[in-house]
């Protein structure tokens, strides 16, 4: 598994304030290596997420949920996401649409982390 680094995460923030605005700046650093931290999360050396799916929602799930940046954590956890299946061949096969759909939805705390891994594990594929 091949996981994204806190540089790449912070990348694909400014990447999004370019595309499109946003205040720029960190809120807070500990939670950006919290979320790009979590999906390589273990105990007693077993992973915490057991597939790509629960992997990539620990993911999208703390780069919303836990605001690191003062603006555009949707986009940065949408971007992050997308980059996370990229680099282990695997890609999103849904719409804009439905992936700003799925964020506000973690961001208002209507999808539980099942419910994002599940939502995942039927809306991607393997390349």
């Amino acid at each position: 598994m091949i996981y994204l680094t806190i540089e790449e995460v912070y990348f694909l923030h400014e990447l999004s304030l370019q595309k499109a605005g946003g205040r720029p700046g960190v809120r807070d650093f500990t939670l950006i290596h919290s979320a790009v931290s979590r999906p390589a999360a273990t105990f007693a050396g077993i992973d915490l997420y057991k597939d790509i799916y629960q992997k990539g929602a620990a993911l999208i799930h703390s780069l919303i949920l836990n605001h690191p940046f003062e603006d555009a954590n949707k986009r940065t956890g949408f971007f992050s996401l997308n980059a996370f299946f990229h680099k282990n061949g695997y890609e999103l096969k849904f719409t804009e649409n439905e992936g700003i759909k799925l964020c506000l939805k973690i961001e208002n705390k209507s999808y539980s982390f099942k419910n994002i891994a599940s939502w995942l594990k039927k809306n991607t594929r393997k390349i």
